[in-house]
């Protein structure tokens, strides 16, 4: 039984959520059923999306109660006969949900950040969706229990990675070469979006404190954003030069991973983090906030090692036992691999997405 499902999204970023979007429309489309994606011109998931052969329809999403997109929208859905449709961001979230209800279909929100949602009347998006899907049990369980949303409304459904391809081309010694790296050296890579609530910040004096018992260590930052420039005066400011590496947004992040000794990432809030997931698949030891959905992915002491949040003295301590117990990195990276291959694949995303869908639509799956 195949659907046509229309996706929106506002962001025109992309990191893990237009990321996740992109997968989950790809991944559909090769088991048969219709997708479309709303954007706004520029988007970069619309180019990736286009790319793979997804449908792209264009929409401003000016606002959330911008009046031409909503009918843009809803003539789009009648257009294509759309079974499902399933927003993203807060802006497509109001435009999708008042076009999906003026069409009279089925309406999916997928919260992908772990903050707070009012479950007040003039936040009445929020009563729209027949099913919101979370990408992970803790962020369903705090919606719950601390903001009123009822159990029967809402679903978990970790983000997924296609581990079949998500995968190194290069041998560790060669990465490392080009990226001029010591064979030796202890590397630390994070993958994130340079923005406030990854707190590269934390990540940085955590790394300036490894460096007094570690002095071989180096930190790559993979990834831009609106706080590059800042974090790039705060690293020589703590007299870092060539000890961390800003390398802007990537597309060989199996690479980088197979460079890496270890994998950072010190977010005061989170979902499921796919670079924590990507990097547990192939088996790289982490060091994580325990922040969000994080600790589904990172059980303490077996696929990784969690550290309060906003704590640098105590992520350099975690980042230091890594450098220092060869031991204990291997048993984590042994823990991270199986743990990650066998609850967050793309194959176990994309069955339980089925299952929602057939069940929003009364359908057999």
């Amino acid at each position: 039984m195949s659907f046509t499902i229309l996706h929106t999204e506002w962001s025109d970023g992309w990191g893990g959520q237009e990321r996740r979007i992109h997968a989950e429309m790809l991944g559909m489309q090769r088991r048969g059923h219709k997708v479309l994606l709303a954007a706004r011109p520029g988007s970069i998931l619309a180019r990736q999306a286009a790319a793979g052969g997804i449908a792209v329809e264009f929409v401003d999403f000016a606002g959330k109660f911008d009046l031409s997109s909503i009918l843009r929208l809803k003539a789009i859905i009648a257009r294509e006969g759309v079974q499902i449709v399933n927003t993203h961001s807060g802006i497509d979230s109001w435009v999708g949900a008042l076009a999906a209800r003026l069409a009279g279909v089925k309406l999916v929100r997928t919260r992908h950040l772990n903050l707070p949602l009012q479950r007040r009347w003039y936040n009445f998006v929020h009563f729209m969706a027949h099913r919101i899907v979370t990408c992970g049990a803790a962020m369903r369980s705090n919606l719950i229990k601390a903001h009123g949303f009822p159990a029967d409304q809402l679903v978990s459904i970790p983000t997924g990675i296609d581990f079949s391809r998500f995968a190194p081309t290069k041998a560790r010694d060669a990465m490392r070469a080009e990226l001029g790296l010591a064979p030796a050296c202890f590397v630390i890579l994070m993958v994130a979006v340079i923005r406030g609530v990854k707190r590269h910040e934390v990540a940085l004096r955590a790394f300036a404190g490894l460096l007094q018992q570690q002095p071989d260590a180096v930190l790559l930052l993979a990834g831009d954003g609106p706080m590059q420039a800042d974090m790039e005066r705060l690293s020589a400011e703590l007299g870092m030069a060539g000890k961390v590496r800003f390398l802007g947004q990537r597309s060989d992040i199996p690479d980088l991973l197979q460079a890496a000794d270890a994998v950072l990432l010190t977010s005061r809030s989170e979902g499921v983090p796919q670079a924590i997931t990507q990097a547990l698949g192939l088996g790289k030891p982490v060091v994580a906030t325990a922040v969000g959905g994080v600790p589904e992915l990172v059980i303490d002491g077996e696929t990784g090692l969690l550290v309060p949040s906003e704590r640098p003295d105590l992520t350099a301590q975690a980042l230091l036992r890594l450098a220092r117990e060869p031991e204990l990195a291997a048993r984590l990276s042994q823990g991270a691999r199986a743990h990650a291959r066998q609850h967050y694949s793309l194959e176990a995303m994309l069955d339980a997405t089925e299952r929602l869908y057939a069940g929003i639509l009364n359908r057999p799956c």
